[in-house]
């Protein structure tokens, strides 16, 4: 399992990565596979960080076996919280 350091950076950029690539539209998602490959989680840190984000409602989780995210979408308080952050950066 990951460090804290690391959880946490897997965290913020599974919600900035989906954010950035469908530019905040809520109806489309990215696949586990992109979450993967993009920015470089190992499965099973991406399957933990999916299950705290969703618990959070800043993404809503389609499952493939063995718990792995097939789907990953923002939902509309994740947009939200991506625009605040956003906002508070600039």
């Amino acid at each position: 399992m990951a460090t804290l350091h690391k959880r946490q950076h897997y965290r913020e950029a599974i919600t900035k990565h989906p954010y950035e690539a469908v530019e905040g539209n809520r109806l489309l998602g990215l696949t586990g596979a992109q979450l993967r490959e993009d920015p470089s989680i190992p499965e099973e840190d991406l399957a933990a960080a999916c299950t705290y984000l969703a618990a959070e409602g800043l993404i809503q989780v389609d499952r493939a076996r063995g718990n792995t995210p097939a789907m990953v979408t923002l939902t509309h308080t994740g947009i939200q919280f991506m625009e605040t952050e956003e906002k508070d950066s600039d």
